[in-house]
């Protein structure tokens, strides 16, 4: 995390001038407030198209305009967490998706909750939510299908197809997605304090474990 030592003046700038609307535009945009993502980007590259031009508009974070979300109202989701901000990614949320904090989702990804049923493609069918840990990144062009469960501090190869649970502390890849190896424990740290807004008591437990 940056200190306020090294903070620029045009980073404090940044946020003075576009980071409270950011904040206004996004009521579930929960990021550290220095040294993620510049404030003026996401607002050109994020709320034009989507508050503006309506693209993905009732989504309260930010979603990348070639992305698609839908069913965000069934998306439960932790801090540093934004699915669909990356390019090309597809969530489908009909059964409903459960995300912990500090989610990373890579260009090309699609969550399905519900597929179509193979009898009468007008219904889909019911499933679990699709559920993801604490401290998840899956990379690019990664497919996670209805029902299954990440656990925490995993991390899924690009390609992947997972059709089944994964466990926490694993890296996993493939079509179907299997574990290959453990994975050491997440090291990154998070000061509560030093976000773009005040954290929910909800997400306390977060910056503990």
């Amino acid at each position: 995390m940056q200190k306020d030592n090294k903070i620029s003046f045009k980073e404090k700038l940044d946020y003075l001038l576009f980071g409270w609307i950011i904040n206004w535009a996004y009521p579930q945009y929960y990021r550290p407030k220095y040294g993620y993502s510049k404030y003026n980007k996401i607002f050109f590259q994020f709320v034009i198209p989507q508050k503006i031009l309506g693209i993905n508009r009732s989504v309260p974070w930010p979603v990348h305009f070639t992305s698609k979300v839908r069913g965000a109202e069934k998306i439960q989701k932790g801090i540093i967490c934004d699915p669909g901000d990356n390019i090309g990614v597809y969530i489908q949320a009909m059964n409903g998706i459960i995300m912990g904090s500090n989610v990373g989702i890579s260009p090309g990804c699609k969550l399905i909750s519900s597929n179509h049923n193979n009898d009468d493609h007008l219904k889909h069918d019911d499933s679990p939510p699709i559920r993801i840990g604490n401290h998840v990144f899956i990379y690019a062009n990664s497919v996670v299908l209805p029902g299954v469960q990440i656990g925490d501090n995993v991390v899924i190869g690009a390609g992947s197809v997972v059709t089944k649970d994964i466990p926490s502390n694993s890296i996993a890849v493939g079509n179907p997605c299997q574990v290959i190896k453990e994975k050491e424990p997440y090291a990154g740290k998070f000061d509560p304090k030093e976000f773009n807004r005040k954290i929910p008591e909800k997400f306390r437990l977060f910056f503990e474990s």
